[in-house]
């Protein structure tokens, strides 16, 4: 397929082993708020280093739909229907390795929900959650369940407010988004990353009105004076490859 031998524009080379599943996203929302390292660090593992731009570490919500989750050499045949997703990320560095760091995943998909907390050794959590478009606006409501006292809420209305562009290496908004690695870890010690990789994003300016967000709420996070960063993508095509544990350093 095209997609992994168009490789320019990523800062290392894609694995040499084979990749293993494809997911389509669409219709994303990339939120990003200025925070302190400081704020993060209690719930980041010791051994990953919190990632810096402009002299803050950023937390980002990215809320989009997953239109198709396809295993290697099925692909035609999504394992999942279309189901939307909201997470809540940060950016780090791990053995020098620019990546993710999901603070938790929401998604209205059980299977991908089981699969990503017991395989992937990643916080999601099952969500009641609605997405509804209106010509060129959309409107998006998560719901988490389980027992807890107050639910975690989110709830906005986006619409894209630009051209299509495409970042340039050495600003916020690259540094923000074309992120080609994942970490995890488990209840000990161990680190875990996932490669992955996708054509450069495709990114418009957005405008969203926030409703609702108690996703910050768990980490006691007060962001509410803060206006966010806001972009919206079309969508993407993304490869990963299997999870790997990585060796203390």
């Amino acid at each position: 397929m095209n997609l992994i031998n168009e490789v320019a524009h990523r800062p290392w080379p894609v694995p040499s082993n084979k990749w293993v599943m494809r997911q389509t996203w669409s219709n994303l929302l990339f939120l990003h708020w200025p925070i302190s390292s400081e704020s993060l660090r209690p719930y980041i593992p010791p051994s990953i280093q919190i990632d810096i731009f402009g002299e803050y570490a950023w937390l980002g919500v990215i809320l989009f739909v997953t239109e198709g989750v396809y295993p290697r050499g099925l692909s035609s045949v999504s394992l999942a229907c279309k189901f939307p997703e909201i997470n809540l990320r940060t950016y780090v560095i791990y053995n020098g390795k620019p990546g993710i760091y999901f603070l938790s995943l929401d998604s209205r998909n059980w299977a991908s929900t089981m699969i990503g907390k017991s395989w992937f050794h990643l916080p999601y959590y099952y969500a009641q959650i609605s997405f509804q478009q209106k010509g060129q606006a959309f409107h998006f409501q998560s719901t988490r369940k389980g027992k807890i006292d107050e639910p975690i809420k989110f709830s906005c209305n986006y619409a894209h407010s630009s051209e299509v562009y495409f970042t340039q290496e050495g600003t916020l908004d690259h540094w923000l988004t074309e992120r080609y690695c994942m970490f995890s870890s488990d209840k000990g010690s161990n680190i875990y990353s996932v490669d992955l990789h996708h054509r450069p994003w495709p990114l418009q300016k957005a405008e969203a009105e926030i409703y609702t967000n108690t996703l910050f709420s768990p980490f006691h996070f007060d962001l509410s004076e803060v206006k966010p960063l806001s972009h919206f993508s079309k969508g993407i095509d993304a490869l990963f490859w299997n999870i790997k544990k990585q060796d203390h350093k």
